[in-house]
């Protein structure tokens, strides 16, 4: 079975752009079509996108390539914890802002780069949980003055399309790909990827 490449891309909100991230990905050479999106806060590794690509879609000997470490989690322990699992799973992790993750060192000096990448994953992932502190923080002021404003907050539910089942059939049997799906359903990556892990085919 062929070792396959995955990206993942993340933003904190639904206003912000993951383009910068999708064309480095591109540029390194991952299908469009097997990067996925989360459009939502890095403060633990509970998003629809990457669960689902954690469970369902990743395996063993494949490699999953993001653009920066911060795009797996803001809290250190959990990027830890994350590139553990992957590790355990021999899903090799490539961080394009981490040189060294790019690299295929011969066996005997693999443990030059774990050492070097433990050291770079140490001090990313310091600063990227001291910078989710902040944006919480600001996060914070920001609902408080919403609240006084009595503005309503909570993600709509979405429905399920009512040509799902046939569409999602297509998928499972290869006749059309995930962006033609998205086209046919007339949904957005993230509600695709959310649809999916709630109703299992």
């Amino acid at each position: 079975m062929d070792n396959r490449t995955f990206g993942y891309a993340r933003v904190s909100s639904k206003e912000q752009h993951e383009d910068r991230q999708i064309e480095a990905l591109i540029n390194y050479g991952v299908a469009k079509d097997n990067i996925i999106i989360d459009k939502c806060s890095g403060k633990d590794t509970e998003r629809e996108g990457y669960q689902y690509l954690k469970k369902q879609i990743l395996r063993y000997g494949d490699t999953l390539v993001i653009k920066e470490l911060d795009r797996l989690s803001r809290n250190k322990s959990d990027i830890k914890k994350e590139l553990e699992f992957f590790k355990e799973k021999n899903v090799h992790i490539r961080i394009l802002d981490i040189p060294t993750t790019l690299t295929d060192f011969p066996p005997e000096q693999m443990w030059v780069m774990d050492m070097i990448n433990a050291i770079l994953i140490e001090v990313l992932g310091s600063i990227a949980e001291n910078e989710r502190i902040k944006i919480r923080k600001r996060q914070r002021e920001g609902i408080d003055a919403a609240l006084k404003k009595n503005v309503k907050f909570g993600r709509p539910k979405i429905d399920i399309p009512d040509n799902w089942n046939s569409v999602i059939a297509k998928v499972e049997t290869k006749e059309i790909s995930i962006s033609q799906a998205l086209q046919a359903l007339n949904i957005s990556r993230s509600s695709y990827y959310r649809l999916r892990q709630n109703n299992q085919i």
